[in-house]
């Protein structure tokens, strides 16, 4: 029984560990080997750091950590990345893993903290003399067992009304919609080329945050896009209204579900349009008949809009652990006193 820690840019080295492992803990798509390994190459620091914990013959953790302060280790967490990556084999607590891990991490570790836990793939632990966990935001899921025509007949009259109205509308003005799939490698370079085009013209675009194709974002979402083309696990939506490219959603799957990473639509359309609610509609029909998914999970911030589509919520968490239980009576102690941001978790 022993963890193992070597440098994370020798993940390919690893890489069937890390898929063998993965194939046992429900296939998320998120924690995918080609999700990780495009995450690396291009957002990573450099100095992160891949973990196992072996027993007899067995792997029963991995985990990607990256140093978060003095005496701090965490999952490593782009933005970019909606879940912490950490796989654990069996559905327990974490907690008996960790103080082994905090051992062999560099200097004096004191702190580890596992980010952006999803409840569904790493059940919530009850607080202990060592562990806390936090909320970190509520993220939403469409279960797809109804079939298309019963879940949408119960979605809320004013948005069935509001989107019909539309395309009424369109129809009038013989402004024809088309949603185009896109499934292949060869189309992933150009496909975050024309997210990244509809990003910057909008607020993103303002505010400096929208991808682009030649910077960090861009070159992970074509990397991870084209691996995952490459097994027939990509997914991107582009939806046009006349010869116009209104809308695009960037979508993984695996593990029984389709993840929509990325949304974005030409804001110049809103007022009279929903470019992004129209191209969802029909997506969600296109997802509901392939039949081969579960669910469509969206893992951002629950916005308003979400609530109009499903009211199948769940928190998801941060979980920190530390070396010695006065160091967690400690922390909660001063977290009291000066609550911290939900989103500060393992940097706390």
């Amino acid at each position: 029984m022993s963890w193992t820690v070597v440098p994370a840019s020798r993940f390919d080295d690893h890489l069937p560990r890390w898929q063998a492992l993965h194939a046992t803990t429900g296939g998320s798509p998120l924690l995918a080997a080609d999700f990780l390994a495009a995450a690396l190459d291009t957002l990573g620091s450099g100095e992160e750091l891949l973990a196992w914990y072996e027993e007899a013959g067995l792997t029963r953790v991995m985990t990607v950590m990256a140093p978060a302060g003095l005496g701090r280790w965490a999952t490593f967490q782009p933005s970019q990345a909606p879940v912490g990556f950490w796989l654990q084999r069996d559905a327990g607590s974490p907690e008996p893993y960790i103080p082994g891990l905090l051992s062999v991490l560099p200097g004096a570790a004191l702190v580890l903290g596992i980010t952006q836990c999803d409840p569904m793939l790493l059940p919530r632990p009850d607080a202990s003399a060592r562990t806390r966990t936090l909320d970190y935001i509520e993220t939403a899921r469409i279960s797809l067992a109804p079939g298309f025509e019963a879940y949408w007949n119960a979605r809320g009259k004013n948005l069935r009304s509001n989107l019909k109205k539309q395309r009424k509308r369109l129809q009038q003005e013989g402004c024809a919609t088309r949603l185009q799939v896109l499934r292949t490698p060869e189309e992933m370079a150009a496909a975050v080329r024309d997210y990244g085009m509809l990003e910057t013209q909008g607020w993103k675009g303002a505010a400096g945050s929208a991808v682009r194709g030649d910077d960090a974002q861009g070159r992970f979402y074509r990397a991870m896009l084209e691996a995952f083309a490459r097994r027939g696990a990509a997914r991107v939506y582009r939806y046009f209204i006349g010869d116009r490219l209104a809308a695009m959603d960037l979508c993984v799957e695996g593990g029984g579900c389709v993840v929509v990473l990325k949304t974005a639509y030409d804001e110049s359309l809103g007022g009279a349009l929903s470019p992004a609610l129209l191209m969802r509609e029909e997506a969600c029909r296109d997802i509901f008949e392939d039949g081969r998914f579960e669910r469509i999970e969206f893992y951002g911030r629950v916005m308003e809009w979400h609530l109009r589509w499903t009211d199948e919520i769940r928190t998801m968490y941060h979980l920190n652990s530390y070396r010695w239980p006065l160091l967690a009576r400690l922390h909660a102690l001063a977290a009291r006193r000066q609550p911290a941001p939900a989103a500060a978790a393992a940097a706390e």
